[in-house]
């Protein structure tokens, strides 16, 4: 009897979790190529003209804000600085981070609820950021999603450990400890201001869990009632 070997010994990936960074791995494999001079018509400087045309930037959408002179780029740029990295260290980190979260997240939710999570994540976050005055660096990298992951993740960890558990605050201790890294961080190199991206990026993934989870929202309803 051999019919238990053709299982998959691991589960699949989600396919909205290779969609989410199909992008992210084609633009790092045209400025791979932009920069080998192969391409006609593509020089080494693409990467750079591609961060300023796709990458948020905050003094400009508040400036828009305030004169009331809605143009299109800088709202398509909420999401599209996702998609677009400084390195291919950068770009790698958040494929890997993306790929890891979006499995554990994906076999609970359903892949729209997934992509629904990292793209609100993104949007919101940049928004979050553009709101704070200080802002002025540009901000790029699809790491205000992949914390919305980490948002939703710890989401389910928490409903798993359930009201009343008293280890139910662990479920938080990821974030934490990124939270204790990014300080560590700020201190040694001086602090950058994503973080406000990325920590809003997982309150909304987490609050965002509520809504598009299994059943999220009747739970939700039937909680409230309950009270």
């Amino acid at each position: 009897m051999h019919h238990g070997y053709n299982e998959h010994p691991v589960n699949p990936l989600p396919t909205v979790v290779w969609v989410l960074v199909a992008p992210i791995i084609v633009t790092e494999i045209i400025f791979a190529l932009a920069n080998t001079g192969l391409i006609p018509g593509m020089w080494s400087g693409e990467r750079l003209m591609m961060l300023g045309q796709l990458g948020f930037d905050p003094i400009g959408f508040r400036h828009m804000l305030a004169v009331q002179d809605w143009s299109i780029r800088p709202i398509v740029t909420l999401l599209s600085y996702a998609f677009v990295h400084l390195s291919l260290t950068h770009a790698a980190f958040v494929v890997v981070f993306t790929l890891a979260l979006g499995k554990f997240v994906g076999e609970v939710f359903a892949g729209w609820a997934v992509a629904a999570v990292f793209l609100s994540a993104s949007i919101l976050g940049a928004l979050v950021y553009a709101l704070m005055p200080f802002t002025q660096v540009t901000l790029v990298g699809g790491y205000p999603g992949a914390y919305g992951l980490i948002g939703a993740f710890t989401w389910l960890l928490w409903m798993r450990l359930g009201p009343g558990d008293p280890n139910r605050i662990r479920a938080f201790s990821m974030i934490g400890m990124l939270a204790g890294l990014q300080l560590v961080f700020g201190a040694l190199f001086g602090a950058s201001p994503d973080w406000i991206a990325q920590f809003s990026g997982f309150a909304v993934g987490f609050l965002m869990s509520f809504l598009v989870a299994p059943g999220g929202w009747r739970h939700l309803l039937r909680k409230l009632r309950k009270r």
